[in-house]
């Protein structure tokens, strides 16, 4: 799979806003970027009722859709699995110069996350290994990372593409 990088952070600290300006800003410079949601919820992809969701309940192991501009592979796994069904994906990214995971901070894997003071909490930075950057506009004491502003995202882009090297 191309280079991954990890964009975590708590709920509402604007991980979602932070990768959709940075597919815009690598996309304009040429660069293919593939993203991934990470969630932690339980979310019917599937929509009951349909062929596709007819399909996996009769047994299939992985079931595709493939319409006249879109395709879609719908695939069953374990908890014990999620942590690699990343990896599974592998494939759908092989032509991607770079692929934006939301969330997953227990991945082993590159990580930077956004964060914002007036959450009133701590960053994940300073418990969660793997954490490389912070990427904020306010101020934290003693962290073992830098912080990259949130208002330059040529700046942030200019990071991320450094860590993808």
């Amino acid at each position: 799979m191309a280079k991954r990088i990890h964009i975590v952070g708590r709920k509402n600290s604007g991980k979602t806003a932070l990768i959709v300006e940075l597919v815009r800003e690598l996309t304009q410079r040429g660069l293919k970027i593939g993203t991934i949601k990470h969630t932690h919820h339980h979310h019917e992809f599937d929509a009951p009722g349909k062929d596709s969701y007819l399909h996996r309940q009769a047994g299939a192991v992985v079931v595709g859709l493939v319409g006249p501009a879109m395709a879609a592979a719908f695939r069953e796994h374990s908890e014990a699995d999620r942590m690699t069904a990343i990896d599974k994906l592998e494939p759908l990214f092989a032509d991607c110069d770079l692929v934006l995971v939301e969330g997953q901070q227990q991945a082993d894997a590159v990580k930077v996350e956004v964060w914002r003071a007036c959450m009133e909490q701590v960053p994940l930075a300073i418990a969660v290994p793997g954490i490389v950057a912070l990427v904020s506009d306010d101020c934290y004491e003693n962290l073992e990372c830098p912080i990259w502003p949130r208002t330059g995202i040529s700046a942030i882009a200019d990071q991320i593409l450094k860590l993808n090297s």
